[in-house]
């Protein structure tokens, strides 16, 4: 599968996310070929801040392979990583990761500072962009169905 294919996963995982409520983003972990993780953001349904969609794509990684390292693995994410994903996939010694849009907010592999530019033992290759405009597209419609839905609240308040 090429690079776009598996991030296509990523983003049927990324409006899964949506449809429950969720910030759309999706993520597939792939090692030699075959899909061992998958994940999509869970924050509000399980009410907890590590319910990234790396966090448990990582996670099930993990189990598949029955290892914590994941250096023969490549990471698909529709959102540039956070500092705590981008903490996680350097543990978990994951060599390459393609991400979809850049997180201005929040990024932590170039959008506010890029943690695989430190000193770490391993340095990931990174590559943005993938099916960018597919990736932001998905977010920017969640984001705008929250802003109509918050102001038809204001407006009935």
């Amino acid at each position: 599968m090429e690079r776009e294919a598996y991030m296509e996963l990523a983003l049927e995982l990324a409006r899964e996310a949506a449809q429950a409520g969720e910030v759309p983003v999706g993520c597939v972990i792939v090692w030699k070929g075959q899909v061992v993780g998958r994940g999509r953001n869970r924050r509000e349904e399980l009410q907890s801040t590590a319910s990234h969609a790396e966090m448990e794509a990582i996670a099930q990684a993990n189990a598949a392979l029955g290892t914590w390292r994941l250096d023969e693995c490549e990471l698909y994410v529709t959102l540039e990583p956070c500092p705590m994903c981008a903490g996680a996939i350097l543990n978990a010694r994951i060599p390459r990761v393609y991400y979809g849009a850049r997180d201005p907010a929040f990024g932590a592999c170039g959008g506010v500072l890029n943690l695989f530019m430190e000193d770490f033992p391993n340095r990931p290759a990174l590559v943005g962009g993938v099916l960018g405009e597919e990736c932001r597209q998905v977010l920017g419609a969640f984001f705008d169905g929250l802003r109509r839905r918050d102001g038809e609240a204001k407006k009935n308040f």
